[in-house]
């Protein structure tokens, strides 16, 4: 287990680097001159030039990009061209918004879409289990864009339920102001778990050792409880690893619609004003969770099937 961490460990760090250097030349060649943005219209060649020496942009781009990974060893990621604040420092107080977000969005789905799936595994062609399923297909359907926009115009203003933007002062305030954007993230994933589980439930439940348990007399639920659902929930545990990204992209789109603070607004309001500290402080945090997120599936995996801790040794 420990050469597998180890294994997994390099392979994170592989990944990142590889990652951040790619996305540090697409941001490169992202038209517009952030020189020309900080300074505003009545900047002059000189002012753009003396500028360019301080970010060190006129560099070769091999040189950027070894002097970004240098100062990430020291956890410097640059700073902030309009406030002039570290840029760690920002990603830091933005970063706690976005994985409450995307924690609570992620809770709510888990503990509502296991239970359909494995119900409509049990009732397999049944009526509940066809209207789950054009259910499930049809919340998966909707982009997260257009949910949040409905979910807003319904909850906040038709209904005055929920409040419309902002994050909340106060943790049953923001409890309050969390509900809908992390109900808008997982919605989607409520139909795709459940979908997941219940075909994985079908497959498990048609094994030699449910048979057996069964021919054994035990009562089925602790047979679906102790036996299949274990297994069952393995293919979520590794799609909910993988699709971080969807989660985080998703959370752009909702905290710019509820004017929540976040790593997704933060992401947005650096790329327009080109400012590229702050880019690549939230690229390298977006990048490491998701890599940490997929690690932490691989682990969960190993822990909860003995099959694949037997393929590590």
């Amino acid at each position: 287990m420990w050469l597998y961490l180890v294994r997994r460990a390099l392979l994170a760090a592989a990944i990142v680097v590889i990652a951040v250097s790619l996305l540090f030349l697409m941001i490169q060649a992202v038209p517009g001159d952030p020189a020309a943005v900080l300074l505003g219209p009545r900047s002059t060649p000189e002012l753009r030039a003396q500028l360019h020496a301080q970010m060190g942009l006129d560099d070769p781009l091999p040189i950027q990009i070894v002097r970004f990974f240098g100062g990430l060893l020291r956890g410097d990621m640059g700073t902030d061209v309009f406030l002039h604040r570290p840029v760690s420092d920002i990603v830091l107080e933005q970063l706690p918004y976005t994985i409450a977000l995307i924690l609570s969005a992620i809770a709510w789905a888990v503990l509502v879409a296991i239970p359909l799936g494995c119900y409509s595994a049990m009732r397999r062609n049944s009526v509940v289990d066809k209207t789950i399923g054009v259910l499930a297909v049809g919340t998966i359907a909707i982009p997260s864009f257009v949910m949040a926009i409905y979910a807003l115009l319904i909850f906040s203003v038709a209904l005055g339920w929920l409040p419309a933007i902002g994050a909340g002062s106060g943790f049953w305030d923001s409890v309050h102001h969390l509900i809908l954007p992390a109900f808008v993230v997982g919605v989607g994933w409520v139909g795709y778990i459940s979908r997941i589980v219940r075909a994985s439930m079908l497959e498990i439940l048609g094994e030699t050792h449910i048979r057996m348990a069964r021919s054994f007399g035990l009562p089925e639920r602790h047979i679906i409880a102790r036996y299949a659902l274990p297994l069952a929930v393995l293919p979520t545990v590794t799609v909910l690893g993988v699709g971080m990204a969807h989660l985080l992209s998703a959370a752009v789109f909702v905290e710019v619609v509820f004017a929540r603070p976040g790593i997704g607004a933060l992401i947005v309001k650096a790329v327009d004003s080109r400012n590229y500290p702050v880019v690549m402080g939230t690229v390298v945090v977006t990048t490491v969770l998701f890599v940490v997120s997929t690690t932490l599936a691989d682990l969960v995996n190993a822990a909860l099937d003995p099959r694949v801790r037997g393929s590590l040794r």
